[in-house]
């Protein structure tokens, strides 16, 4: 395996500009997708190598459980490094398995517990809260569907249009399974943490992309820009803990700012001539990068240890 099983796990840096360029170079829609597809695809292949690296380096270790013909002097030497680091990725997978368990399980919690909730409230698809906290976020279904809930302290603060943009805001979120993605992209950060710049841009992207659409949907930009900071000045936090299922508002000054200048373009590739082109393409570079490796250690594994498993 040599050198490419660790390849995959420090290639999520190659992404690093691209998650900084991407929140203003490129359309939410496109960096939100492209960063969660490169996060995804580099935190499934340093994942892998982790494991490969385990099987590797533990077989000899008392009671493992795989065949003594692994344990071979040869084989060892055909596994360089396999001692060290072999058992140095033990408590590494163990540690990304827990968190990314942790991730799900809390993911799931807090969204059940909103349902049961919000079971007796009225309405199908707006759930208005007698609350005199302020706040609103977008609650995903079970089967496609979902909620928006506010809370009447929001909507008092709000001016009729400035509510039909917030309601825009919310529904986007819904219609484009906002919380696929940052959920994707918050489990690829507990997998690397080399990841985590790409988890916050996709936060952001993800919140620029329900803006534009709110944008489109009222009609006048300033007015959504009003809503956002309205909102962010009522209700400075939510009252349960939040998932990427539910509310993360995302740097609110740039957002913004964003709104009160011109719309971005839709493209569905940057050019390779512009720095986020250049960054875009670096990215999907390490990604591509990251699955050969892992392709080849496992395949490069399996082969070594199918050659030492006696028949």
């Amino acid at each position: 395996m040599g050198v490419f099983v660790f390849l995959p796990l420090v290639l999520p840096l190659s992404a690093w500009p691209v998650a900084r360029l991407a929140e203003t170079r490129l359309h939410p829609r496109t960096a939100t997708r492209l960063l969660t597809a490169v996060a995804v695809v580099m935190a499934g292949c340093s994942t892998l190598c982790l494991a490969l690296l385990m099987v590797a380096g533990t077989a000899q270790l008392p009671g493992n459980p795989l065949p003594d013909g692994w344990s071979d002097p040869e084989v060892r030497a055909a596994v360089p490094h396999d001692e060290v680091a072999g058992r140095a990725a033990i408590p590494a997978l163990a540690v990304v398995a827990a968190a990314c368990a942790r991730t799900l399980w809390r993911h799931r919690r807090v969204t059940r517990r909103a349902r049961r909730v919000l079971a007796g409230v009225p309405g199908s698809t707006v759930a208005v809260l007698p609350d005199s906290t302020p706040y609103a976020y977008a609650l995903p279904g079970s089967r496609g569907g979902g909620r928006i809930v506010v809370t009447t302290a929001l909507l008092a603060g709000l001016a009729p249009a400035e509510r039909r943009a917030l309601f825009a805001h919310e529904r986007a979120h819904l219609t484009a399974r906002h919380h696929r993605h940052l959920l994707a992209a918050h489990l690829a950060a507990r997998a690397n943490p080399f990841l985590r710049p790409l988890r916050t841009a996709v936060v952001y992207t993800a919140e620029r992309w329900a803006d534009e659409e709110a944008a489109r949907a009222v009609g006048d930009r300033r007015t959504v820009a009003r809503a956002i900071g309205k909102a962010a000045l009522l209700s400075p936090r939510t009252p349960v803990p939040t998932v990427a299922a539910l509310a993360a508002t995302g740097p609110v000054p740039r957002r913004v700012a964003a709104l009160l200048g011109p719309a971005p373009t839709a493209r569905t590739w940057p050019s390779a001539f512009t720095s986020v082109g250049l960054a875009a393409w670096g990215a999907a570079a390490g990604a591509l990068v990251s699955a050969m490796s892992s392709a080849n250690s496992a395949v490069t594994l399996f082969l070594i240890l199918h050659a030492a498993t006696p028949l």
